[in-house]
């Protein structure tokens, strides 16, 4: 194929093998977005697979008046069932509604600032009288609203260092929220990232806050399976028994394939049954992965033709390439038995009974306390996760690029 000239272009990756990887021109012969959505934003119900059921209980829980934990793996589409609950009539005709995402916060000033931008931002749109009813009540945070010198308007652009009273801000806010004449939801993602912060009576002052509330409804999110149960599960964590449980699995089989069809076809072109099956059972139904290699495959498929398993492989070892040098990179930091442990982790797929000898010789480790710490440190990191009694590269990709190196 080295040479071939059509519609297809060719990428150089002779630094990695000495050959050439050969990937359709898409973009000029592409009609529509591609629909395979594999951003955190929302695009409405018709790029959303499923997740009918989910979002039945999440307004459910809304309506009667029930805060609900949201745990799944990351990058399962909790962010997207949130977004995608929130656009429900019921939901949007009743309620306000606020997301913000605590994954990159280390602090209570930090949640508090990502918090007061989410409202304030959506206060930008409505009448002036409901943003001076914010500023009569979160007072703490007036030094935030500057006025725009270009439009004489008033804008909310606080920074970090202005929130000097954390404790005052929040409780104001809550205040805030439940002086609205429109019941409030608000959903907190990653929620366990609030276990590290400094500050060390946050769940206490967030829960007292939380449980005074008859006006406003929570989601929290959260990826860390281990963390987020401790939270709401121990009977000496503050939100211990607080909140409806709601676990997100994989989307079901059948209407992923139906959903995936139907937006291929609905472009021209077609999906092979057998093609969306090896992708479906080689991410085990991981929403993320999913849609990352259907939105590689929607965009080499060109209309009239038929993505099939063997452009499901190249799209696939074309993505692996487009990570290479990160995986490397990121290996290498890397001491050599957590970097030996990965290997064998990956290539057993789901490993079991880690820690035992027979692993150990299989894999040339030196033994079992060397996987003890080692995996330690991995788990921690959430770099290796753990379900049941088995063991997964938590990144998919990596494990594959892993497998396929090593």
């Amino acid at each position: 194929m080295r040479g071939q000239k059509s519609n297809y272009s060719i990428l150089d990756y002779s630094i990695l093998n000495n050959d050439y990887f050969i990937l359709p021109l898409q973009k000029k012969d592409m009609l529509q977005p591609n629909p395979f959505i594999i951003t955190a934003d929302y695009y409405g119900p018709a790029y959303f697979c499923d997740r009918q059921d989910e979002a039945e209980t999440l307004e459910n829980n809304i309506a009667n008046g029930r805060n609900t934990v949201l745990i799944s793996s990351r990058r399962m589409g909790k962010s997207g069932l949130i977004a995608h609950t929130f656009n429900r009539d019921f939901i949007k005709n009743n309620y306000k509604t606020f997301s913000i995402d605590l994954y990159p916060t280390s602090s209570l000033s930090e949640m508090i600032l990502l918090l007061a931008k989410e409202i304030t931002g959506q206060l930008k749109t409505r009448e002036e009288r409901i943003l001076e009813s914010f500023l009569g009540i979160v007072k703490s945070l007036r030094p935030g609203f500057k006025l725009d010198p270009i439009t004489g308007q008033f804008v909310f652009d606080l920074s970090l260092g202005e929130i000097v009273r954390p404790t005052d801000s929040l409780k104001e806010i809550f205040q805030y929220l439940e002086s609205s004449e429109i019941p409030c939801v608000v959903a907190m993602d990653e929620f366990q990232q609030i276990a590290d912060y400094p500050n060390t009576n946050v769940l206490e002052l967030l829960r007292t806050h939380v449980q005074r509330c008859r006006h406003t409804w929570f989601i929290f999110a959260g990826s860390d399976r281990r963390m987020m149960e401790k939270l709401f599960n121990n009977p000496s964590e503050p939100f211990y028994m607080s909140c409806s449980p709601l676990f997100l699995d994989a989307i079901d089989y059948e209407k992923y394939l139906a959903f995936a069809k139907n937006h291929f076809e609905s472009a021209g072109k077609s999906l092979n049954d057998d093609c969306f099956k090896r992708v479906y059972d080689l991410f085990e139904g991981h929403t993320w992965y999913i849609q990352r290699l259907m939105n590689e495959l929607y965009a080499w498929t060109k209309t009239g033709e038929e993505a099939d398993s063997l452009m499901m492989e190249n799209a696939l070892t074309f993505i692996i390439k487009t990570y290479e040098r990160t995986f490397q990179e990121q290996i290498n930091t890397y001491p050599e038995a957590q970097k030996q442990l990965l290997v064998a982790i990956a290539k057993e797929g789901k490993a079991e009974q880690i820690t035992s000898i027979a692993f150990c010789k299989k894999h040339a480790i030196k033994g079992p306390s060397t996987v003890q710490s080692a995996l330690r440190v991995l788990h921690d990191k959430g770099i290796v996760s753990k379900k049941d009694n088995s063991y997964t590269i938590t990144n998919r990709l990596l494990g594959i690029w892993l497998k396929r190196e090593y």
